[in-house]
C-alpha cells in the first residue's frame, strides 16, 4: 500500500468536495409521468429508489409534464392520503414552474434540505395520480450536510394580494398615513412648545 501524501489528502478532498452531492433523475430514462388512459405511472419508483442513497445537498430531478404535480412532504400521513388538503405550510411544499397549460414539458429540481423521511406523489386528478403509483418515499442521511446554499429555511408561503371584489388589487390608501404622520407631527410640536414653558 503506498503511503498517504499531502497531495493524495488535497486531492482526495478535492474530489469528495467535488462529488459530495448527487442528483438523482426520478425514474431513470421513464420520468415522473402517468398515463391517464391506463390509470399507470412510467416506472415502479419503489424500485427505483431502493438502488439510491440519497443525502442532504442532492437534487431529485422530476422530468414531467403539466399534467402531474411535484409534492413533498414530511408527513406520513398527508403522503398516504395522497392529498394536501389536511397539511400545513411547515411540513408539504408543491413544486410548479407556474405554467398552466396541460401537457407541457416540465423538468422540476427539489433540494433535499431534511434528514430522514421524505416523501413525493402527484395529488393530480384528485389524488388518482398518486394512488396508482405515482409516489414513492425516501430516507435522507445526512452525508456531508447541507451546502451553503441550502442552509437557510424555506422562503414563505405565496399569499394573494388582497382584491376589490372586482379581480383587480385594492390599492393602498395611502390618506391615513397622511392623517397618522400630521397627529404625530403635531403631538411633537405640543410636546416641544410645552418643554419649553417648563425650562
Amino acid at each position: 500500500m503506498a503511503p498517504v501524501t499531502h497531495l493524495t489528502l488535497i486531492i482526495a478532498v478535492f474530489i469528495t468536495g467535488v462529488t459530495a452531492y448527487t442528483n438523482h433523475t426520478v425514474g431513470g430514462k421513464a420520468g415522473w409521468l402517468f398515463d391517464p388512459n391506463t390509470n399507470t405511472s412510467s416506472a415502479d419508483y419503489a424500485a427505483w429508489t431502493a438502488n439510491q442513497t440519497f443525502e442532504l445537498g442532492d437534487y431529485l430531478i422530476f422530468n414531467t409534464n403539466t399534467n402531474q404535480t411535484v409534492i413533498l412532504t414530511y408527513n406520513e400521513t398527508t403522503y398516504r392520503s395522497c392529498s394536501i388538503d389536511n397539511s400545513s405550510d411547515t411540513d408539504t411544499f408543491s413544486y410548479s414552474q407556474g405554467n398552466q397549460e396541460f401537457g407541457q414539458p416540465l423538468t422540476v429540481a427539489v433540494p433535499l434540505t431534511i434528514e430522514g423521511p421524505n416523501y413525493f406523489f402527484s395529488d393530480a386528478s384528485d389524488g388518482v395520480q398518486c394512488l396508482n403509483g405515482l409516489a414513492f418515499g425516501i430516507n435522507v442521511t445526512h452525508g456531508v450536510g447541507l451546502p451553503p446554499s441550502l442552509n437557510q429555511p424555506p422562503p414563505p408561503p405565496y399569499v394573494e394580494p388582497p382584491t376589490n371584489g372586482v379581480g383587480s388589487v385594492t390599492p393602498v390608501d395611502e390618506s391615513s398615513g397622511a392623517n397618522v404622520r400630521g397627529v404625530v407631527c403635531y403631538a411633537l410640536m405640543f410636546c416641544g412648545v410645552f418643554c419649553l414653558f417648563l425650562v
